[in-house]
């Protein structure tokens, strides 16, 4: 009976020791599978999820401009009322200005210049009659007209290169300007008046003669050119600063 008994003692032990092994294999390989779910589950608890980033489309890609475009850019000068020739210069009319600038210079350099001999023409106007009826003395008289004949010839030239200087704006003269023009109403016939009557005058001398008649008014005549002349040069000069 006793070996009945070990041999059942012996089984008993092999099935508990089968048993221990099977429970111990299943438990190895369920904590195996398990593993990489509790990875992920501490991965996603660690770091929660976010939503994808948006590609970026092509048009993003483009650079930004440099010159960002103005909220009045449909404004053209046109609407306004300009035209091309308004507003980009013209090298035809620089040159038109330009040579009205030259002109004008010049006209105004010959008007100060012309002043020399009108001045001396009216100082010499003093010896110029015959003095206790002296008609032969014609020194001061012949220094008279040679002068006299300067200033006629320099005033020409002077109204010469205002009237040739090409007109680049049709608004009315103001002030000094507008001055400087009514008094070539009056300077201006004079100096084609006093001549003519000066020659008559010297006419009337030299046949032995006193003036008379029209010649009479020469002297007059050229004082009222004389004072218009130099009025016309201060309206266009005043202020006058002088500078020592």
């Amino acid at each position: 009976m006793a070996t009945p008994r070990r041999l059942h003692v012996c089984c008993v032990s092999f099935l508990v020791a089968a048993i221990c092994l099977t429970l111990f294999c299943s438990t190895s390989a369920t904590a195996q599978d398990s593993t990489p779910l509790v990875t992920e589950l501490i991965a996603t608890a660690d770091s929660p999820a976010l939503p994808d980033a948006p590609l970026p489309s092509i048009a993003n890609l483009q650079p930004p401009s440099q010159n960002p475009p103005s909220p009045n850019a449909g404004t053209s000068l046109g609407d306004l009322g300009l035209t091309p020739a308004d507003t980009e210069g013209s090298a035809e009319r620089q040159a038109l200005f330009d040579k009205r600038t030259h002109m004008l210079k010049v006209h105004q350099r010959l008007g100060l210049i012309t002043i020399i001999p009108v001045a001396a023409a009216c100082i010499t106007a003093a010896g110029a009659p015959p003095k206790h009826g002296n008609f032969s003395n014609t020194t001061d008289r012949d220094l008279h007209v040679a002068l006299g004949s300067v200033a006629v010839a320099m005033y020409g030239a002077t109204a010469y290169y205002a009237i040739r200087a090409p007109k680049v704006s049709n608004e009315p003269a103001r002030g000094g300007v507008k001055w400087h023009k009514y008094l070539i109403y009056v300077h201006a016939p004079g100096m084609i008046l006093t001549p003519i009557l000066g020659a008559i005058a010297f006419n009337q001398i030299n046949s032995g003669q006193k003036v008379h008649g029209i010649a009479s008014a020469h002297g007059a005549v050229a004082t009222a050119t004389a004072i218009s002349y130099g009025a016309a040069i201060v309206a266009v000069s005043w202020p006058i600063h002088l500078k020592f």
